[in-house]
């Protein structure tokens, strides 16, 4: 049996609201696939501070995208792309619903509107410029770039530490400014037509004390020594996964700038403002995510077998 994309599943929403509970559960019912859309569950080095699946949990049904980039490497949303198109394609020679889960709203909507299609940029350029922005300041960085692509130095913020290098790196890389290749799209992988998508939507107060208790569960089970693990890397802070949630708190306190509770409250925070932002994002750019309840986003992957009767559930919502 081959699986079509129409039937691929969505379930994103914020931080801690069960997406992945609630992906395996279907994905055992389904005998589907479950393929991360987690921007920082990528990672190898961080299975305990991103709240990957367990061991245990990846055993119950195929996992994919999982904890298979090392932390020195910026898994850029393009890179994830072309992986998800191999996980996918994998998905349907297996004949398994591909159910797609994450917080990431980048990520889906590479899914679903497709992307700018940049080359990769060489390492060296990539070492070149990351040498001159630690010699020179990010500042230095935006006039030089300013000067060389007007486009992107004016709107870019002249102290973004991830954009203005990015877009210095391209141009150095392929000699065309990044708003050129952004011009060029990739189709996406999935139609929004073609798809059931659910936004997991629990009542604030609930979520956020489940994050707050979830942050004390992760330094219980050995979150803190897992970024210990990857401060001795010693690798450039401006990478994605040095600023997973919750990983510049604990490294503020490993080097003796906090205590303990000090970087617990601050990592539980910023969680709580990436959720509050995660709701923002999803409403305004995704409006085809159907908002649910944990249970009702459950009772609505269950009722609806197929994209006609999701959408005529999805009306009822």
């Amino acid at each position: 049996m081959t699986v079509n994309a129409h039937r691929a599943v969505l379930i994103a929403g914020p931080t801690a609201s069960g997406k992945s509970v609630l992906a395996l559960e279907f994905a055992r019912a389904t005998g589907g696939v479950v393929i991360n859309a987690d921007s920082m569950q990528v990672y190898r080095d961080l299975r305990i501070i991103t709240a990957r699946p367990t061991a245990d949990q990846e055993q119950l049904a195929p996992h994919l995208l999982y904890g298979h980039v090392d932390a020195a490497t910026n898994c850029s949303v393009g890179i994830w792309l072309e992986d998800a198109a191999a996980a996918l394609a994998q998905a349907q020679r297996e004949g398994r619903q591909p159910i797609f889960v994450g917080g990431t709203g980048f990520y889906f909507k590479a899914l679903l509107r497709g992307l700018s299609a940049i080359p990769p940029v060489p390492q060296e350029i990539r070492d070149r410029v990351r040498a001159r922005l630690d010699r020179d300041g990010i500042e230095a960085l935006h006039r030089e770039l300013a000067q060389r692509d007007p486009a992107s130095g004016a709107r870019l913020k002249p102290r973004d530490r991830a954009r203005v290098p990015r877009a210095l790196e391209v141009l150095e890389a392929t000699g065309r400014p990044i708003g050129w290749w952004h011009r060029e799209g990739l189709p996406p992988l999935l139609q929004p037509d073609q798809v059931r998508a659910v936004f997991l939507a629990p009542d604030r107060a609930e979520l956020y004390a489940r994050i707050d208790r979830r942050f004390a569960e992760m330094l219980a089970n050995g979150a803190l020594d897992e970024v210990a693990a990857l401060a001795t890397r010693k690798l450039d802070p401006i990478l994605p996964a040095m600023k997973a949630l919750g990983v510049p708190a604990l490294l503020r306190h490993l080097r003796g700038e906090i205590s303990l509770d000090e970087a617990t409250v601050l990592g539980s925070a910023e969680t709580r403002q990436y959720a509050k932002r995660q709701f923002t994002w999803f409403r305004h750019q995704l409006p085809e995510f159907v908002w649910a309840e944990p249970d009702g986003a459950r009772n609505l992957l269950t009722v609806a077998k197929t994209s006609s009767q999701f959408r005529t559930a999805r009306d009822k919502v």
